[in-house]
């Protein structure tokens, strides 16, 4: 059985042993706030803590699921801030050697243009039932809106980023899951030959969840699933979760139950009990799979902390939970 934070006795993966039992784990803060006044000599400290983990991580895959949750939540004023910030991050692990890929949703967009539009979400066992137009919807939000705003957040930098949907080169191959929901897809294959030509170019791919079947007929697919399938196709190094909860609890209903690291057996469990529950249930059943096909790593963090990727990846008391093997 899984414990809180603080408790857990598996080994660390590249933090220090008192980082990996929970110290350091206080609320997290912005890379900014952390050095606001520090030294030349502090600065540099930060920059030499890092360095084994950029070289643990040196022409290693990470595929890194942004949710639409986390790119809505918050002060609407302020999600091209944290769009920046996220894009930031993306462009400095590609800068020190990694080989980021980003999946995203965009469940609260699509449900808002829904409701612009005046068409009415209908929902069965938590999945959207998808007729003909919401699927439209679900493409121009998601292929149109989203992968474009994350592509250009990102080319800010560089012209790194390059937009993909899972329709293009059979990227994602989709199968319908029950007609009930209409054209809500489960994945039968992932081919990820675009995917590596686009990493041997040095170039950072940004995917929308729309697949398509044999026929052509598109399906919209839950990302976090998609993420998970892409990532043990690509035999990823880290499959990452970016959402707007901070990782998961050993009890749904208390924050200080945070578990910081488990193994997929201890995951099963919490599964099996019920303590994971909404919109947990389809990243840990994509956690579970993606390690269990081979994927080093999954972490489950929040999104709405400010550079959370280089929080988790290259400083020893990373946040969030880590899911091992």
């Amino acid at each position: 059985m899984p414990v809180p934070s603080g408790s857990s006795s598996l080994p660390s993966h590249g933090r220090e042993a008192a980082a990996a039992t929970g110290a350091g784990r206080g609320a997290p803060t912005s890379l900014t706030s952390r050095t606001a006044g520090l030294g030349p000599a502090a600065k540099a400290e930060i920059l030499v803590e890092a360095l084994p983990y950029i070289r643990r991580f040196w022409g290693k895959v990470v595929v890194v699921k942004y949710g639409g949750n986390a790119l809505a939540a918050g002060d609407p004023a302020g999600t091209a801030g944290a769009l920046a910030d996220f894009a930031t991050d993306v462009v400095l692990m590609r800068s020190v050697g990694m080989r980021p890929v980003v999946v995203h949703g965009g469940g609260p967009q699509i449900g808002d243009l829904m409701a612009r539009l005046g068409k009415a979400p209908e929902f069965r066992n938590g999945l959207r039932v998808t007729d003909a137009e919401t699927l439209e919807i679900a493409r121009m939000v998601l292929v149109g809106k989203i992968n474009r705003d994350i592509v250009s957040a990102v080319n800010v930098h560089g012209p790194l980023a390059v937009g993909v949907s899972g329709e293009d080169a059979g990227l994602l191959q989709a199968s319908r899951r029950d007609d009930a929901l209409g054209f809500v897809g489960d994945i039968a294959r992932v081919a990820p030959e675009l995917l590596l030509r686009l990493l041997a170019e040095n170039l950072v791919p940004v995917v929308a969840t729309i697949g398509s079947d044999e026929t052509g007929q598109a399906y919209n697919i839950n990302a976090d699933t998609a993420a998970g399938a892409i990532a043990a196709a690509l035999q990823a190094e880290k499959l990452v979760f970016l959402s707007d909860v901070e990782g998961i609890r050993a009890d749904p209903r208390d924050p200080a139950s945070l578990v910081s690291q488990l193994s997929t057996a201890e995951l099963r469990d919490l599964l099996t009990e019920g303590a994971v529950v909404g919109g947990m249930v389809p990243k840990v059943e994509a956690a579970l799979s993606a390690v269990s096909s081979g994927v080093a790593q999954a972490h489950i963090l929040d999104g709405r902390v400010p550079h959370v990727l280089l929080l988790e990846f290259f400083t020893r008391s990373g946040i969030g939970t880590m899911v091992l093997p």
